[in-house]
C-alpha cells in the first residue's frame, strides 16, 4: 500500500517549522523517524503537534515517548520526511547539515506564518520584560537564524539579531558554539495575533 502525505502546504510548513526547531531525524530499520521534543508543561501544544503529525501522515502512527525529565518526544515514521524537511537522517546534526527553511515556504506569506509558528513553539519564547511582551528565537544554525529573521521582516516587523559568543569558565576552557538570538520588542501583540503560537 502506498502511504499518504497530506498535500496541505500550510500544514507541511508548520511541521517543517516544528522540526527545524526541536526535531530530529534518525533511521530505524530502513525507515526515517521524526522526533519532536516538547516540554511537558505545554500539554495543549503536545496534543496539537501529535494531531498535526497524524493529519500530515494519516496512514502512519504518531506516538509519545516520555522522558524521565520534564520532556517527551512526539514521533512518527515515514520515508517522506527527508524530502519534506530538507535534511537527512544519516547526515549528522542539523547544524552540520546547515538546515534552512525550504524556498517554497519563504515565497508565500501563509506558509511563512505557519513555519514561524512551528519555530516559535519549539525554539522560541514569549515573555514579559518590565511589563512589555517580547518574543525571542534562539538557534546555533546560521542559515536557519537568517531565514527566521528575513521571514519576520518580510511580514512587516522589525526584529533585532544578536550574536552570542561563548564564554570560557574556570571549569570549561573550550569554545562552545556561537548562538544567535532574534528578539522582537515592537508590535509584539500584532505579531502574535498573526502567528498565533500555542505558547501564548
Amino acid at each position: 500500500m502506498i502511504k499518504t502525505l497530506s498535500p496541505d502546504k500550510k500544514l507541511q510548513s508548520y511541521i517543517i517549522g516544528l522540526s527545524l526547531g526541536d526535531g530530529n531525524l534518525s533511521l530505524v530499520r530502513n525507515t526515517v523517524r521524526l522526533r519532536i521534543t516538547c516540554d511537558t508543561k505545554y500539554p495543549f501544544l503536545i496534543n496539537k503537534i501529535l494531531n498535526s503529525l497524524k493529519i500530515l501522515l494519516p496512514d502512519n502512527k504518531a506516538y509519545i515517548v516520555k522522558h524521565p525529565t520534564n520532556s517527551l518526544d512526539i514521533s512518527i515514521y515515514s520515508n517522506y520526511l527527508e524530502n519534506l524537511l530538507g535534511w537527512k537522517a544519516k547526515g549528522g546534526s542539523k547544524f552540520l547539515q546547515k538546515v534552512s527553511v525550504p524556498n517554497w515556504v519563504k515565497e508565500n506569506d501563509d506558509y511563512k506564518i505557519n513555519c514561524l509558528r512551528g519555530l516559535i513553539e519549539t525554539d522560541g519564547s514569549i515573555y514579559n520584560d518590565r511589563g512589555y511582551k517580547m518574543v525571542i528565537f534562539k538557534s546555533i544554525i546560521p542559515n536557519l537564524t537568517q531565514d527566521f529573521y528575513n521571514m519576520v521582516i518580510s511580514l512587516g516587523f522589525n526584529p533585532h539579531l544578536y550574536t552570542i559568543k561563548p564564554k570560557k569558565t574556570p571549569t570549561y576552557q573550550f569554545n562552545s558554539q556561537i548562538a544567535y538570538h532574534i528578539r522582537l520588542s515592537k508590535n509584539v501583540s500584532e505579531f502574535l495575533e498573526l502567528i498565533k503560537p500555542e505558547k501564548i
